[in-house]
């Protein structure tokens, strides 16, 4: 295989946690190309904000930390996260000299000769020591599955492909989700459409009281025992509860927010639960949120009978040279940040063990 390029570490993705581990890859003497390379499937940089939702602003995201090693600052609140997380991750790829090679798509990872895995791409294979995963989620959106779904005659769209709130002007929408994004898109439909009605399959738990470290802490402790298990994981919001903010308080007090419990089948002109209560319905809107993209590392037969792959901090425990950053517990800004600082070291633990093959 004389294309195969052979690197001591392969990055896959260049969000938030990919970049994270390219710092500390560049800071503790990896160079780019000769070392180690990162792979972007994205167009641009800025990882998966590049795809959010027009209308969302940067004052709306939630929980956004600066990369190592530089801050975001001057960050106008009324510009979308699209511009201002693209143009900061871009101005932190070229200050450090990362080298993201982009658009690239990861087809499969397999197990090749010497010790090496084999990174095979769209444009050729690299054969690597060690891989750090951080693929996100943003490409594999969860659609729940429900009886007659397939008869509705409205449109059906998830999250990924919200339009923004004038799309619906005039419709009937039911918005499926009790996490953040559900919650922010009834808030900017509900202005514009007819009528909007909002089903989860649990009870919101709203949370008066500041977010703060402990519970920062136990959040992620939750998760991570799953991963621990080899269970799908969950993510780190749906264990803390929303903010209970000025505009949640508004939609509570207006109605807007009045949660439904989840309907039991999908008819062609809305949903229907089992105690006879119906509600038309233009447009089915899935806020139900995203799985890891880890299709890649299916070669490898990482999974567990659970699902989920499981994880010690961000090494899978069936093959050590593969690190999951971003996943689980890591799945926030400031958790891949740290996630990608640990997967670093090990690696380089790792590989100072393991020395390369003649």
């Amino acid at each position: 295989m004389n294309n195969v390029r052979e690197v001591e570490v392969v990055v896959v993705g260049a969000g938030q946690a990919g970049l994270s581990s390219a710092y500390h890859l560049r800071r503790t003497g990896y160079e780019p190309d000769r070392d180690f390379v990162v792979l972007d499937h994205s167009p641009a940089p800025g990882g998966a904000w590049q795809f959010r939702w027009p209308s969302l602003t940067y004052g709306k995201v939630h929980g956004m930390h600066a990369l190592p090693g530089m801050e975001l600052t001057d960050a106008d609140p009324l510009r979308p996260p699209s511009e201002v997380i693209g143009a900061y991750f871009d101005r932190y790829e070229r200050t450090f000299d990362l080298r993201v090679r982009r658009p690239v798509d990861v087809h499969a990872v397999r197990e090749g000769s010497g010790g090496r895995l084999l990174v095979e791409t769209s444009h050729g294979i690299w054969a690597t020591r060690a891989l750090i995963n951080a693929t996100g989620t943003w490409d594999r959106p969860f659609w729940p599955r429900y009886p007659g779904q397939e008869t509705f005659r409205g449109r059906q769209l998830h999250t990924a492909q919200y339009p923004g709130p004038k799309a619906f002007a005039g419709l009937r929408v039911v918005v499926v989700g009790g996490g953040a994004s559900g919650t922010q898109h009834l808030l900017e439909i509900a202005p514009y459409a007819a009528a909007t009605t909002w089903v989860t399959r649990r009870p919101p738990v709203w949370r008066e009281e500041p977010f703060d470290e402990n519970a920062g802490r136990e959040a992620v402790a939750l998760v991570e025992e799953r991963v621990r298990q080899g269970l799908p994981p969950r993510s780190v919001v749906s264990v803390t509860g929303l903010p209970l903010n000025d505009a949640i308080r508004r939609g509570l007090a207006d109605g807007v927010l009045d949660r439904q419990p989840m309907f039991d089948r999908i008819e062609p002109d809305g949903v229907v639960w089992d105690d006879g209560r119906r509600v038309a319905a233009d447009v089915i809107l899935w806020a139900t949120g995203f799985r890891p993209v880890i299709d890649h590392l299916a070669p490898l037969r990482l999974r567990e009978p659970g699902g989920g792959i499981r994880v010690e901090g961000t090494r899978a425990v069936a093959d050590p040279r593969i690190h999951l950053v971003g996943y689980g517990p890591s799945a926030s800004t400031i958790g891949a940040n740290r996630a990608g600082r640990a997967a670093v070291r090990d690696i380089r633990r790792l590989l100072a063990q393991e020395p390369a093959a003649a």
